[in-house]
């Protein structure tokens, strides 16, 4: 069974906190957020506790909106502390008991207990080396900004460049690079277009995006050639999805494509997508 999915028919009942810290994940379900916290949660902060956390601990983690978590005494051995009046989240912890008549080394799940952790951004103190991560002087910043849309710098963990995340109206990005922010600030400019968007990385709007980004880049003379490379693998891996070429995909999202460069590149007014 993979890491992170539960059997709980060892526990004779669970209490009312760890069905809470279940009910957390199932309420997210019905509002979209699973996916994200998913995505994220597969690839954690390198040299964290959180890193060596269940997949399910992590996805907790995610949803409570931070990349770090740590229990009370392991923020204290970084020389930071939880502030007054912040709230723990929970995760699940599984306790082992010996099999009967077996040795020390045979055990098996007994139960769950929630434990109570803390996100870094409810902490103070000494600062972290996941903190140093500065953004660049990024064109169309300003157009993010004017939506409402925060743009922080995250630290890199090796497989994602950047992510936006509708619900906290936020472009995380652990890439310098202008075209990971214009695929990002692409995403939320297709929000506008739409209304909403498709949870997950779904192929068509993943597609929008990449072209977009690659079509400000050389709008605003960033580095086009650098990347054109990568937009066609990206690209091209949506397309198989969709049993496309990389070409018919393209014309298949021409249209809604360009109404997401307007949007951006005429301060935010969203053009109507036509058929």
């Amino acid at each position: 069974m993979p890491e992170g999915f539960f059997v709980f028919k060892e526990v004779p009942a669970m209490n009312d906190r760890v069905k809470n810290v279940l009910n957390t994940i199932i309420e997210k379900f019905k509002s979209g957020g699973i996916p994200e916290a998913v995505a994220l949660a597969s690839f954690p902060i390198p040299d964290t506790p959180s890193a060596k956390w269940s997949f399910t601990n992590r996805t907790l983690m995610f949803l409570s909106g931070t990349g770090d978590a740590r229990g009370f005494r392991q923020w204290q051995e970084v020389n930071r502390w939880v502030q007054k009046g912040a709230r723990a989240i929970y995760i699940l912890v599984p306790c082992f008991r010996r099999k009967a008549d077996e040795t020390d080394e045979d055990e098996i799940i007994a139960y769950f207990k929630p434990t109570p952790v803390f996100r870094f951004e409810d902490t103070e103190g000494d600062p972290l080396d996941h903190e140093n991560a500065t953004l660049p002087d990024l064109p169309l910043i300003e157009t993010a900004q004017k939506w409402g849309i925060s743009v922080t710098a995250v630290p890199g963990n090796y497989r994602y460049r950047g992510y936006y995340s509708p619900e906290r109206h936020q472009i995380a990005l652990a890439s310098p690079e202008e075209k990971t922010f214009f695929h990002e600030l692409s995403h939320a400019a297709h929000e506008k277009v739409k209304g909403s968007l498709k949870t997950g990385q779904d192929p068509l709007q993943e597609i929008i995006a990449e072209l977009s980004a690659q079509a400000l880049c050389y709008l605003v003379g960033k580095r086009a050639k650098e990347t054109i490379g990568n937009t066609y693998q990206y690209i091209e891996e949506y397309s198989i999805k969709m049993n496309l070429s990389p070409y018919n995909a393209c014309l298949r999202v021409l249209n809604e494509t360009e109404s997401v460069l307007n949007t951006i590149l005429n301060g935010g007014v969203p053009n109507a997508v036509t058929a």
